[in-house]
């Protein structure tokens, strides 16, 4: 059963958590969801896996936040913040399960914040991140992006009405093409964190998950497919050897052939046998 709560109110925003609870002091799932910061919404959790992990004992919490570009990138920091602190301080008088036992898991975007979370002072206990990122200063990101720029041109001329200037939290395929502009022109950086990342490189190390490793940083499970157009895989690659390097426990799954939401491929054999391993690692550090 999924019960819908507001848990952070801005002064023309309501952001809402969809929680499907399981009771008997289970541990939770906190789910961030992708798009680039500039599309999509709390609905992305895909069913197959709200019913995989529920199977499985956890509870789930699948959290809206502000979108880019009305929000930037550390108002949008500041939800997930206030959504972790709604969790573990103000959810446990409505639900069964236990909000101190928590784990992050997220998508794309959702996968780079929940990287970044655990640099955070109100910290999860683990980390899943699906073809997320840790740096905001490569080339990927900050140049024009070579796979998108094969698609056909968007123009800024109507494209900035796929965006209506009012901060949102829910943001539907419309907006995509927004996103697509900014990865043609190079521009997502500056458009979704305000920042340039050649003037204001060292605020954006702050922003940047392989920049923010210490030795109370959590454990780690990095997921992504070798085909992944969209994020490359050397980012989850990246991230893993820095945090094997200053003595996390990190380990990077590689789904062959897999592209970027290769998840929703859920029944492929080889996302099944993913996804019991995020299973395991989860159930080990969730305890």
């Amino acid at each position: 059963m999924k019960k819908t709560v507001v848990f952070k109110k801005t002064a023309s925003c309501e952001l809402k958590a969809d929680v499907y609870d399981k009771g008997n002091n289970s541990p939770v799932l906190i789910y961030l969801h992708g798009g680039g910061f500039i599309f999509g919404s709390r609905s992305w959790l895909p069913p197959s896996q709200i019913e995989f992990f529920s199977e499985h004992g956890f509870s789930l919490v699948s959290v809206d936040y502000r979108l880019s570009p009305e929000t930037k990138l550390p108002d949008i920091v500041q939800d997930l913040k206030d959504a972790f602190d709604w969790l573990v301080h103000h959810s446990g008088h409505m639900f069964g399960f236990n909000p101190l036992n928590f784990a992050v898991i997220g998508s794309s975007a959702g996968g780079y914040a929940a990287l970044l979370m655990g640099a955070m002072e109100l910290r999860p206990k683990a980390i899943v991140s699906l073809y997320g990122y840790g740096d905001l200063l490569g080339d990927w990101i900050t140049k024009p992006s070579g796979h998108y720029n094969l698609l056909p041109a968007v123009k800024e001329h109507g494209v900035k009405n796929t965006v209506n200037g009012k901060e949102t939290a829910e943001g539907g395929w419309g907006r995509y093409d927004y996103y697509l502009y900014c990865r043609q022109k190079g521009i997502w950086v500056q458009e979704v964190t305000g920042y340039e990342p050649a003037k204001d490189r060292d605020t954006l190390l702050e922003f940047c998950p392989i920049h923010r490793i210490t030795n109370i940083y959590p454990p780690a499970l990095l997921l992504h497919g070798e085909e992944d157009t969209d994020v490359p895989i050397e980012q989850s690659k990246i991230m893993n050897e820095k945090l094997a390097g200053a003595g996390i426990h990190s380990e990077l799954i590689t789904i062959t052939g897999g592209g970027h939401v290769f998840d929703q491929n859920f029944s492929h054999p080889d996302v099944q046998a993913a996804f019991q391993k995020v299973k395991d690692f989860l159930w080990t550090h969730l305890h």
